[in-house]
């Protein structure tokens, strides 16, 4: 069996792939593009797509794609092959610069918010250089931005990528402030951890909840959950381990730095974990590990499900978005190091952080904003809807000392003792975990924990990049002009507690008394999305996304009616399912049921036998019965209402207040009924089934 290492990254159009088939000035030109974020020399791309041909055809691949991420939440890709026919019937296999720098898909059927009107459909994608191109299923697929003929964004790379841009020209300020004039360039850097559930596919197909909205909307829970905790980090079970060990070969022949796998906690629930990478690329590379999951699981007969919420009474699937600054030379931001209270960068970072969640709550918010991703919010090991950040209360500590003048000693951790000789002792971090919290300092990055489990990690990251560029701005301004540039970073340390220290809760973030403190700190609420969406509007947050070039006042306006528009449909097809799924199946199995109980009660009152159980389940499952044809009829008139209703905002705050509230007392009874009927009569697979049998 061949070494991990002889194969990783073998279907990307890598660094060493370039330097091996480039001339070494085009080479350079690109790897300065690459590494610098320069200006792309046009000149080089005949030369850089003809070797990217050639490279791909010796790889097997007959076509190529501009490969893309639309505001659709998933990758779109058009396929055209090298073949151009010749005078003489034959034909040559080509691919020029012009081919791979610009293609033109059909812009009209893909979400623009308004921003493109039907009839107008023209579209460009643009190569981004800064992500490896890369051959799957054949094709070479070429990381392409995407916009419009106006030039307004379309996709989720374009805002990333200027946000990128954005925190660098404000970062190198920071650090050129600060004497690291060695620096070239700074990068965002993120490691998302992906969160997911399997399930046996003959299972799957036989719930239409499951195919339709990738959850489910009836299901008694069975007496066993995840109460017993065995199920984290437990053994795996041979068909998962299975589908891991193929992801991860898929994952690495494309470069991706899958690193970590486990059982979460929740039966049937897992998680993969890369090595950090530059932002845009583990953009990127999470989209293929999504694609990637979906793929390998149907050949192994399961199907993964990427729901943030696929079954209640159990966690729910996050995406922890783990994010740092670094520098072209290697120093992390955000290292504290062994005296943090010293270490000037890290200060300055990290308050820049504090002031900036707190100042824009309401971005990182918004930037989950999801209907499934409502669900799972508040409980279940997934946090509240309330921002806040973990520190620990040993930085804590030293950010409230610095911000007195007092600086600490160096940091010595404690060691960890365990009271048995031949364990080797190791030193304990500076602070513990907590897994309440959404926001997170982990040691040399912030964790962001509320980000939804289908969800692209983009949008999280567009929002860090802007509002962290936002006060850096200040902050370079004051260190510029400094004549004791200590002096000023510790004033930025003593402005930020003075005025942000009410972001900072390391207590538990889903206690009722967090909620009641929260709201006496001023903290945003925002319970759902039709809650959050409308803030992303508001005049400040224009001119911040405006001041750095990140969207205009047009691009935020479509981006906030493509999200809402999403939320109503997604809701819409929920409630149509779970309709067909009742007046089908549930109230003709229900009746049927009590129609045997009812045979069995005539039978035992011929033979004048005790018929009061029976009598009993007749009443409560006839109750339930009448109570869901009822509600869902309710459910059918108010799904027809809200449809009618032509602002966005108000149909999306119908369907949150009126057809999510019915969609749930309908399940209420449903359940309730399940709970009492043997399995040969309730007509789809248990929570039991779904959760235990792979």
């Amino acid at each position: 069996m061949a070494k991990v290492s002889e194969f990783f990254g073998i279907n990307v159009f890598g660094d060493l792939v370039m330097k091996e088939r480039l001339p070494k000035d085009a080479y350079e030109i690109l790897k300065s593009t690459i590494k610098e974020g320069k200006c792309l020399d046009s000149s080089i791309a005949n030369t850089v797509a003809d070797a990217m041909k050639e490279w791909a055809i010796e790889k097997g691949a007959t076509h190529y794609t501009h490969w893309f991420q639309p505001l659709t939440g998933i990758t779109a890709e058009k396929h055209d092959s090298f073949i151009t026919p010749t005078d003489d019937g034959h034909i040559l296999m080509e691919f020029s610069g012009k081919e791979l720098i610009k293609g033109e898909p059909d812009a009209s059927s893909f979400p623009s918010g308004g921003l493109r009107a039907t009839f107008e459909a023209r579209g460009y994608t643009a190569w981004d250089p800064s992500s490896y191109a890369f051959i799957k299923d054949k094709t070479l697929c070429i990381p392409t931005a995407f916009c419009s003929y106006s030039g307004e964004a379309l996709d989720q790379k374009t805002p990333l990528l200027r946000s990128m841009e954005a925190i660098n020209k404000q970062a190198l300020r920071i650090v050129k402030a600060l004497g690291y004039t060695d620096v070239n360039s700074t990068n965002t850097t993120v490691g998302p951890e992906q969160e997911y559930f399997l399930v046996d596919k003959e299972l799957y197909d036989k719930r239409p909840d499951l195919i339709f909205c990738g959850r489910t909307l009836l299901g008694a829970m069975p007496p066993k959950g995840q109460e017993m905790d065995d199920h984290y980090f437990g053994v795996l079970k041979p068909r998962v381990a299975e589908f891991m060990r193929e992801l991860d070969n898929e994952l690495w022949k494309l470069g991706v730095l899958a690193k970590t796998e486990h059982n979460e906690a929740a039966p049937a629930q897992h998680e993969l974990a890369p090595i950090f990478t530059t932002t845009n690329i583990a953009a990127d590379h999470n989209q293929l590990t999504m694609e990637f999951m979906k793929k390998v699981a149907l050949s192994k007969g399961l199907v993964c499900l990427l729901h943030e919420k696929p079954y209640d009474g159990v966690n729910g699937s996050g995406k922890h978005n783990n994010w740092s600054i670094s520098t072209d030379t290697g120093i992390n931001f955000l290292k504290a190091g062994k005296n943090p209270s010293a270490n000037k960068l890290f200060l300055v970072t990290l308050a820049a952080v504090i002031e900036a969640v707190d100042k824009h709550q309401d971005l990182l918010r918004i930037a989950v904003a999801t209907a499934g991703n409502d669900l799972r919010l508040g409980g279940n090991e997934a946090p509240p809807a309330i921002i806040s950040i973990f520190l620990g209360e040993d930085l804590t500590d030293m950010l409230n000392a610095v911000a007195n003048g007092v600086h600490p000693d160096d940091v010595n951790r404690e060691k960890m003792k365990i009271g048995i000789d031949v364990i080797p002792e190791f030193k304990k971090d500076n602070s513990d975990r907590n897994r309440t919290s959404p926001f997170a300092f982990t040691g040399n990055k912030f964790e962001f924990r509320m980000l939804g489990s289908a969800s692209s990690i983009s949008d999280i990251n567009v929002m860090l990049n802007t509002m962290v560029a936002d006060v850096f701005v200040g902050y370079a301004e004051r260190l510029e002009k400094a004549t004791d540039v200590e002096a000023e970073v510790n004033s930025i340390v003593k402005d930020v507690v003075a005025n942000h220290k009410r972001i900072i809760f390391n207590g538990d973030g889903y206690s009722r008394e967090w909620e009641e403190e929260a709201e006496k700190r001023g903290l945003l609420n925002l319970r759902s999305t039709v809650d959050a969406l409308p803030l992303l509007k508001t005049n400040e947050n224009v001119a911040l996304f405006e001041r750095h070039g990140v969207f205009n006042r047009a691009e935020i306006d479509s981006r906030v009616d493509i999200i809402l528009e999403n939320y109503t449909k997604t809701i819409h097809i929920e409630a149509l399912t779970l309709i067909e799924m009742i007046n089908r199946d549930v109230i003709p199995a229900i009746t049927a049921y009590t129609n045997l109980l009812c045979e069995t009660v005539n039978n035992k009152n011929l033979i004048r036998v005790d018929s009061s159980v029976e009598y009993e389940l007749i009443k409560r499952l006839s109750a339930a019965n009448k109570e869901i044809f009822s509600l869902t009829a309710e459910l059918k008139s108010a799904v027809a209402s809200s449809e009618r209703s032509k602002d966005i905002l108000e149909k999306a705050t119908e369907y949150r207040n009126n057809i999510l509230t019915l969609m749930a007392d309908i399940r209420k009874y449903a359940d309730s009924a399940e709970s009492v009927m043997p399995k040969s009569y309730w007509p789809y697979p248990t929570y039991g089934d779904l959760l235990f049998k792979i």
